[in-house]
């Protein structure tokens, strides 16, 4: 009777990770002072996050969420993660400068990325990709990792932190029975204790504890992706076999001429402006930068998708084709940045007929990135190395959203708006006053009657009292505005 010999056990489903990026974890133990720091960060989430306001409380968690992954930890950051900290804590700390919720929205969604990348790194374009996504994947392990650790604090004799939760809630429930009743007993007391206790007013109870709960447990999950980090790398594809020569470099070179007498030929569509929109008939302003703007944006995914492919199916072994990659992917990237240089060009036409719009900002500083993008490509294409081109295209990324934010680009449209109204004397109060707080100062120069139909809402949406972890500087230098100049009703037809 033969044995079968015993099989490998199969892969588990449950981490969704193959074992080369990712091997399983039966033996780490959570350490106490950073499950203590989760919860502490959870607590600062649940009295001073407030998800649909946009205000202090995102800075301060982020920064509580920081400090509790990374000074726990006994190691240093690395030179990598000093720099990828505090980017991503700069995104955050927009949201207590303006008041544009779109920008917030931009502003949370890349510190998130950016927070990824310091935690497990990534020098391929999957691997950031796959990074950004780790920490939804942790939850399995990190309740294992937790187990684990209060095992072992429970087997050395250490303080329970069952314990340690309980002398706290002890302690906070004497000092806010006492001090309650010591407040009542005298007037001075109570004054002094109103100064040096914060004041932290909770809504909704309920959904702040959920709130709290699940920064906690991001937070844990940060920290055992810093200790037991992924290697999201190992996800990449593997180099492509090189092909022949010719079968690579005839189809770059025909879209190099596709490319080159697209350029040559139309040179009076990309650079014709004014003349060019006037003469040609059923050619509006709004048709010339869109034409532009979408040639850019096929333009630059097919660059990206015939580089990525060239990448892989070139051959750079010879002196012969290391040149003809640089020449053939160069050139395509010289002639998108002309596309780039006149959408740019259509788009301040286009501004310049018939105004500034927060879209119509956001395109144009998209498109100056995407021209950034293609220098960056060059530059990667001169030494045929693009190992630091992912992460050169986040840093930029972070650097164009933080140089928006420092543009203030509600501010920017409503006054280039007010002082097109004082040439032209057309304006849309209905769209400036769908702008954010940013705004209030440019649209406070209007005179009656626009200004009170454009300040209507934002007049509105600045009343009343925040709470001091609500702090946003646009609005409270909104507020100061309309309280010292208070608008007066929107008296003007059709607004």
């Amino acid at each position: 009777m033969t044995i079968a010999p015993p099989q490998p056990a199969a892969p588990t489903r449950r981490d969704f990770w193959p074992r080369r990026a990712w091997r399983r974890d039966r033996t780490s133990m959570a350490p106490r002072p950073t499950v203590l720091a989760a919860v502490a960060t959870g607590v600062v989430a649940a009295l001073t996050l407030q998800v649909t306001v946009v205000g202090l409380g995102y800075v301060l968690t982020g920064g509580a969420v920081a400090a509790a992954v990374f000074a726990t930890r006994r190691t240093m950051p690395t030179a990598v993660q000093a720099a990828a900290i505090p980017g991503a804590l700069a995104l955050l700390a927009v949201l207590s400068v303006r008041g544009a919720g779109w920008l917030a929205a931009v502003c949370v969604a890349l510190s998130w990325g950016v927070g990824s990348f310091a935690l497990v790194g990534g020098r391929t374009w999957t691997g950031l990709a796959a990074g950004s996504f780790a920490l939804w994947f942790t939850p399995l392990r990190v309740v294992r990792w937790t187990r684990r650790g209060a095992r072992r604090w429970h087997a050395t004799g250490t303080v329970p932190v069952g314990r340690v939760f309980g002398v706290a809630a002890v302690t906070a429930i004497l000092l806010l029975v006492f001090g309650s009743l010591f407040a009542g007993a005298d007037a001075g007391f109570a004054a002094l204790l109103g100064r040096a206790a914060p004041t932290v007013h909770v809504s909704n109870p309920f959904g702040r504890f959920v709130l709290g709960v699940l920064v906690c447990g991001g937070t844990l999950g940060a920290a055992y992706l810093l200790r037991r980090t992924p290697r999201v790398d190992a996800l990449a594809p593997r180099p492509g076999h090189p092909v022949a020569r010719w079968e690579w470099a005839i189809p770059l070179a025909v879209l190099d001429l596709l490319f080159l007498g697209f350029v040559a030929v139309q040179l009076t569509v990309l650079f014709g402006g004014n003349t060019h929109v006037l003469t040609t008939a059923d050619l509006t302003y709004a048709e010339y930068a869109r034409q532009g703007f979408w040639q850019l944006l096929a333009v630059t995914a097919l660059t990206l998708l015939v580089i990525a492919v060239a990448v892989r199916k070139a051959s750079r072994v010879e002196v012969a084709d290391r040149v003809l990659v640089r020449v053939l992917l160069g050139l395509l990237c010289g002639l998108s940045l002309v596309v780039v240089a006149s959408a740019i060009h259509r788009m301040s036409l286009y501004e310049s007929q018939y105004g500034y719009t927060r879209l119509r900002v956001t395109v144009l500083v998209t498109e100056l990135w995407l021209g950034l993008v293609f220098v960056l490509l060059i530059a990667a294409g001169v030494r045929l190395s693009g190992r630091w081109l992912p992460r050169a295209v986040l840093a930029s990324a972070v650097g164009g959203v933080l140089l928006v934010a420092a543009i203030d680009p509600d501010a920017y449209v409503a006054r280039k708006n007010v002082e097109r109204f004082g040439d032209t004397g057309r304006i849309d109060v209905s769209y400036l006053g769908s702008l954010s707080v940013d705004a209030v100062p440019a649209l406070d120069r209007l005179p009656e009657p626009e200004r009170p139909c454009a300040l209507y809402r934002l007049d509105r949406e600045v009343r009343g009292d925040s709470e001091w972890y609500e702090y946003n500087a646009a609005r409270s230098r909104a507020k100061e505005l309309l309280a010292a100049h208070p608008v007066g009703s929107c008296e003007r037809s059709g607004s």
